[in-house]
């Protein structure tokens, strides 16, 4: 195997998880509705479904980047969350998910094709190529996954 399809398979494996860490759909499988939207303790703003969202809004803040060199990201940190106290329901909860899953299936057609220089430089900046911004993607996304899975685990004691 070319040592460029390599990466390809390791950036498509850390972005869907499960490696050394818990996957996207584990995370939400069978997550109880009506603790969507339940505080967790000691940090007002973090709701289960509020850091759904801002995991989704910051991995298509990223794909977009990558697709549009004259892409402007949101102001941070407005752009990136759902306004404080918004709350979700059922069908927003399942729309959160099933657009953060479309995102990450544009990001893994990028990984895939190999017409995608991963390490080329980006027009949008110097320091930018698409493989930093698919690290960035998985990493944040793990990060985020981990708190998700201790809020579960706190929401499940309440």
């Amino acid at each position: 195997m070319k040592q460029d399809d390599v990466i390809r398979e390791q950036l498509l494996a850390l972005l869907r998880g499960g490696n050394a860490h818990i996957s996207f759909d584990q995370a939400v499988a069978d997550f109880p509705m009506k603790q969507i939207n339940t505080q967790l303790p000691g940090q007002p703003s973090y709701t289960p479904w509020r850091l759904l969202e801002h995991i989704r809004l910051a991995q298509r803040d990223i794909l977009d980047f990558i697709r549009d060199p004259a892409y402007v990201s949101p102001e941070w940190p407005a752009g990136y969350w759902p306004p404080q106290g918004e709350k979700a329901d059922e069908a927003r909860w399942r729309r959160t998910i099933e657009e953060f899953r479309a995102d990450r299936r544009e990001l893994e057609k990028i990984v895939k094709d190999p017409n995608t220089d991963l390490t080329a430089l980006m027009p949008q900046g110097e320091e930018y190529t698409v493989l930093r911004e698919i690290l960035v993607a998985a990493d944040h996304n793990a990060y985020h996954l981990g708190e998700f899975g201790l809020m579960t685990g706190v929401l499940e004691r309440e």
